[in-house]
Order: structure tokens, then sequence, then C-alpha cells
């Protein structure tokens, strides 16, 4: 992950964006040199590339058109439910993940962010009593490159126009 400044990713976030994904990246780097490691979550590592991973997503349904301007900048918009790709019917007012598939060809792509985001935010922020979310350092560092991964395969499969260069 050392030429992620290269990569289409990056060039596509803002600038905060920016800095929590390089946080991450610097943490591994950080933990992976240490000889001393502690033995329990390593899920603060993650945390930083999530934030930003939730951003990047806002920006993505800014970007289609899928979210307006006051959705990407307010607080009542959740990713969770717009892209949940199983949400009821009864429940879709603000759903974007149809559209969404419309927009990247299919469904392998919004189910991918879906799925990705499921695991890298929504199950290492919140906790579960009968369900452990504790990550080793290893997993912390696949759930970064997860991140970028995605990020990648969104910006190259998906209908995006704007000021960044995409190499296909």
């Amino acid at each position: 992950m050392d030429d992620f400044e290269q990569t289409n990713w990056w060039a596509y976030l803002d600038e905060p964006m920016r800095d929590l994904m390089q946080q991450s990246i610097s943490l591994l780097k950080v933990f992976n040199t240490q000889t001393l490691m502690f033995n329990h979550d390593y899920s603060f590592i993650v945390f930083g590339a999530a934030k930003a991973y939730e951003g990047f997503l806002k920006k993505l349904l800014l970007d289609l058109g899928l979210i307006r301007g006051y959705q990407y900048r307010g607080e009542h918009f959740r990713i969770g439910r717009a892209m949940s790709p199983s949400l009821p019917t009864r429940y879709r007012h603000g759903w974007v993940y149809g559209k969404l598939s419309g927009k990247c060809g299919g469904d392998e792509i919004p189910r991918k962010l879906w799925e990705t985001w499921k695991r890298a935010r929504n199950r290492l922020f919140h906790y579960f009593p009968d369900h452990k979310s504790l990550i080793s350092l290893g997993e912390a560092g696949e759930l970064v490159t997860e991140i970028s991964t995605r990020m990648d395969e969104a910006l190259q499969g998906c209908q995006v126009s704007g000021n960044i260069r995409i190499q296909r």
C-alpha cells in the first residue's frame, strides 16, 4: 500500500478523507514494525479508513446524482439505510441501492460496497454482546486494503463524472 497516493480513489477523496485514510495506513505501518504487540483488538487502525470510506460513499452517491447536497452535508442521511440491499420496502424512502446498481452496471459493485461498509464500519463500531468483533492486526490490514480496493472498483465501474483521472 505504499503507492496509495497514485490511486484513483486518492485523487477522488477530499482532503479530510485523505487524512483519515493516511492515518489508518500510517498506523498499520507503525504496528507492523513493532516488536511489542498487544494481543487484543486492532479495530482502532481501521476507524480512520472506515470513516473516510463512509465519506467516499456519500461523495460517490452525490456525484452520481443519487443524493442531494443537503443529504451529503446533513446529519440525517444514513449509508446503512440507503445502501442496504435487503431493506424492507416500507423503509425505502431515501434508498439508493437499486439506482446505484443501475449506475454501476449491475448489482456486483453495490453489493461489494455494502459488504465492505458492513464489515469495516458497522460491525467494528457497534458492540454486540453475543458477537465478538475483535480483529487482529492482519485483519485490520486486510480491511484497510479492502476499503481501498472497493473505492477503486467503484470509480472504475460506476458512471462517475468529475475532475478525476480514471485508469482503466
